[in-house]
């Protein structure tokens, strides 16, 4: 009895592993690829979603944003100042309040034909006599970068300045040509901006037909100068 006990102890192990060895592999599980896929397209860089944190809890600094340069209402535009008071009369009759302003601008240019300054004054001096011995209209500069120079002329045109340098060329001097740009002044009336609603088209177009050479601009406030 003992030895058939051993004997079905050693089938049965023996069966065991087997039937061990017969089982079917358990298939791994793997995940589908776009679950992958999709788990790389929710990962984006910071600066490409734009929310970038702050350093140490500070916000990013915003851009400093420039303020518009104020603008104003003038009207007028005249030479002298006496001539834009009637008009500044009218608009305060009219409860507009206006100020009298003035605006320097360059206009045309002058070309100034001279001669530079010699080695000395005396020099100069007998430059002068000689010049005016030949009956040509010239004067000695008393100041600036060109003092103990001579002045031969100013001229509106280029072609008048090239001419009298050419026809003294002739005779041996070598005369220069400084273009001077010319400067004038203008007066105007800015207009208070609670009295700019009371100056419609049709209020304008009357001041123009009353006080002849008005114009009316908008010009930036700190161009312009007070007079008062």
């Amino acid at each position: 009895m003992r030895w058939l006990f051993l004997l079905l102890l050693v089938l049965n192990l023996f069966y065991y592993v087997w039937h061990q060895q017969q089982a079917p592999m358990r298939v791994k599980e793997v995940a589908p690829l776009s679950l992958y896929r999709s788990a790389e397209d929710n990962i984006r860089l910071l600066s490409e979603s734009g929310n970038v944190p702050s350093v140490q809890g500070r916000p990013a600094p915003a851009t400093p944003v420039e303020a518009p340069e104020a603008v104003c209402l003038f009207v007028g535009g005249y030479a002298a100042e006496n001539d834009i008071q009637p008009l500044q009369q009218r608009l305060n009759g009219l409860d507009v309040s206006a100020v009298v302003q003035s605006r320097d601008a360059e206009g045309a240019v002058d070309y100034w034909v001279y001669l530079p300054p010699l080695a000395s004054r005396q020099a100069s001096l007998r430059q002068l006599k000689e010049l005016q011995s030949r009956h040509i209209d010239s004067y000695l500069i008393g100041e600036g970068d060109l003092a103990d120079g001579i002045s031969l002329g100013m001229f509106p045109r280029r072609e008048l300045a090239d001419a009298l340098v050419s026809r003294l060329g002739e005779t041996g001097y070598e005369p220069q040509v400084r273009e001077l740009p010319r400067a004038y002044r203008s007066f105007w009336l800015r207009i208070d901006e609670a009295s700019q609603r009371l100056l419609d088209d049709a209020l304008l177009a009357r001041l123009s037909a009353d006080f002849p050479g008005m114009q009316q601009q908008l010009m930036p406030c700190k161009d312009v100068a007070s007079t008062r």
